[in-house]
């Protein structure tokens, strides 16, 4: 199932739920505006316990410190519950983020939403 955006230029593009798997694709800077809206989104989606949640950052070109943190929650709280989150098309200024604040170290990172749903 795959709910477009009725926001346009939303941080969250889309939502898609295919067997067990929920993909959030976001888009454009995540910064503490921003942030925001993408916590709240990702709050939703857990509420639904899904077993992997996969977030697609091949269209953020920039995230801070509350982007960062908001992924750290999502985190968390699928590990409550047994479910796992995965990151998916990491560009290289958000990946240097994640590495210097040690995170790649706790989210699995693959280059395709089908290299994540393969694994």
């Amino acid at each position: 199932m795959t709910r477009p955006n009725s926001n346009p230029g939303s941080v969250v593009e889309n939502i898609r739920r295919e067997n067990g798997v929920t993909i959030l694709v976001l888009a454009g800077d995540i910064d503490l505006h921003r942030s925001v809206e993408m916590r709240e989104r990702l709050l939703e989606v857990m509420s639904e316990k899904p077993e992997t949640t996969v977030i697609n950052l091949s269209r953020v070109d920039f995230m801070d410190s509350s982007g960062l943190a908001t992924l750290v929650e999502a985190m968390q709280l699928s590990r409550r519950y047994g479910g796992q989150v995965k990151l998916v098309g990491v560009q290289q200024r958000v990946r240097s983020i994640l590495e210097i604040s040690r995170l790649d170290s706790i989210f699995p990172m693959f280059e395709s939403e089908a290299e994540a749903l393969a694994s």
